[in-house]
């Protein structure tokens, strides 16, 4: 038997479901319950599946919304003011870079973008480890060099007769086995140098220059202009850099009054663009490039090698 019920009633009644108060009939308001009359339990049931089913459909909001999300849309005391954490970027991925462009002054000079297939690239050790042993041994003078018995001075006489006097046979007082003899098989002059691909060597200062991006040891500056040759204004620029210890400056041209003022720092050396280089990247903590010497070495990464 159906019972008819007013809106008002079955307002008030879905209210409390939706609530999650009424388990039994008897948990009604008595009020609610004496306007309802009796109610049977199979009609109970009924009602309380439909609530149970508006709760269990009803849409929830994961997102938590924060004042810069919420567009002045909710009080600002009401919202998180957590800021949002953004996870580790993955290196190695040829993905373009974008970072700031300051100068010594720490001024704001808008935003540059680094080519992801030079400045994102796989980190490779073994790379690293061919290039540095390539370049030191390229820069070993090799002039090492020691006489044989022909560059030694002295006599070539023979120093006592083959036999008769008990001693070892001796042919020349400039043998290996006297004092301010020759020395045999020892070194001489020769480059130390060997061949390393091309290839091998731009990969490798692709590498460096990807590990100092990845650490944000490496800086853009839109120039190197310095008021004066002063040192002191060098040491005051550098100590306004938290965590650099050693610094590697390098410009397309450097500009004179630079040179000067960090010619008596031991810990800030220049380099041109051209001169860049994979040890000197590695010897430095933070590396400090200006905007023309970015583009200088990008270019210079995508030319074709000459074979």
């Amino acid at each position: 038997m159906a019972l008819s019920v007013s809106r008002r009633l079955l307002r008030s009644f879905g209210s409390v479901l939706a609530s999650g108060r009424c388990d039994s009939p008897s948990s009604l308001d008595p009020s609610l319950h004496a306007s309802l009359g009796v109610v049977s339990s199979e009609e109970f049931s009924a009602v309380s599946k439909a609530g149970s089913s508006f709760l269990a459909n009803r849409r929830l909001s994961t997102s938590i919304p924060s004042p810069e999300s919420s567009g002045g849309a909710f009080p600002s005391n009401l919202l998180s003011a957590k800021p949002v954490v953004a996870s580790e970027r993955n290196i190695g991925l040829y993905h373009d870079l974008v970072i700031p462009v300051t100068n010594f002054h720490n001024e704001d000079k808008g935003f540059t973008v680094l080519a992801g297939d030079v400045f994102d690239v796989p980190i490779r050790k073994d790379i690293i480890h061919r290039v540095v042993l390539w370049q030191l041994a390229k820069r070993q003078q090799g002039t090492h060099s020691t006489k044989t018995i022909s560059e030694v001075s002295g006599t070539g006489r023979k120093p006592w007769n083959q036999k008769g006097t008990g001693r070892a046979r001796q042919g020349s007082l400039r043998s290996p086995q006297f004092r301010g003899g020759s020395t045999m098989h020892g070194p001489k002059p020769r480059s130390h140098a060997f061949k390393l691909n091309k290839k091998v060597r731009r990969l490798g200062l692709k590498i460096a220059l990807t590990a100092r991006a990845a650490e944000g040891k490496l800086l853009v500056f839109d120039d190197f202009e310095v008021p004066t040759h002063k040192t002191k204004n060098i040491v005051n620029y550098v100590q306004q850099m938290e965590g650099s210890k050693k610094l590697l400056l390098v410009d397309g041209i450097l500009p004179e009054n630079l040179k000067l003022a960090t010619q008596n720092l031991h810990y800030v050396n220049v380099l041109p663009a051209v001169g860049l280089n994979v040890y000197s990247i590695l010897q430095h903590d933070t590396l400090v490039m200006s905007r023309a010497a970015v583009n200088e070495i990008v270019e210079r990464m995508h030319t074709p090698i000459k074979r």
